[in-house]
């Protein structure tokens, strides 16, 4: 079993320039800052069609509910791999190594009237019994707020820009 979620981030600004964004490592880096992470490493070959971006991060489980952190200790290590397809489109696998859980899914970029749309749809599974969907809501929730982060670290690099 897992957990969907699916989140929308939108941005005053046009699909290239969210691209060009997404494609820029200083801005992968304050979202990493701007969400806390203990411990980061943002890499990003190329842009657009083709593009490859690894995010990984160490962040603390401090506030974590007692029954996942048993699962995960006092910080995890996430890591995001975005394969984009097209200047509009990616996969996204996200890793939890050595621990019981992984995200996949995708992103895709839509413009409309110079407003572009972010996308994000992420498929939890935790495979720990019993408390595997409880842990799947959890991240679901803590990533639906990193998300929320990204998109006002996201709206501030952009206008800083225009």
């Amino acid at each position: 079993m897992s957990t969907r979620i699916r989140h929308t981030l939108t941005y005053d600004a046009s699909l290239n320039d969210v691209a060009a964004m997404l494609a820029d490592p200083e801005f992968r880096e304050q979202v990493c800052e701007a969400t806390g992470m203990v411990r980061h490493k943002v890499t990003v070959t190329g842009a657009g069609t083709g593009m490859y971006v690894e995010i990984d991060e160490v962040q603390s489980t401090a506030g974590v509910p007692s029954f996942a952190q048993k699962f995960v200790g006092d910080e995890i290590n996430i890591v995001q791999v975005e394969q984009w397809t097209s200047v509009d489109s990616a996969d996204v696998a996200v890793s939890i190594p050595g621990r019981p859980g992984e995200m996949s899914g995708s992103i895709t970029l839509r413009e409309s009237g110079g407003t572009t749309t972010e996308e994000v749809v992420l498929d939890i599974r935790v495979g720990v019994p019993l408390v595997g969907g409880k842990i799947e809501k959890l991240v679901g929730d803590l990533l639906v707020t990193a998300l929320k982060i990204e998109n006002a670290t996201g709206r501030g690099y952009l206008s800083a820009r225009s």
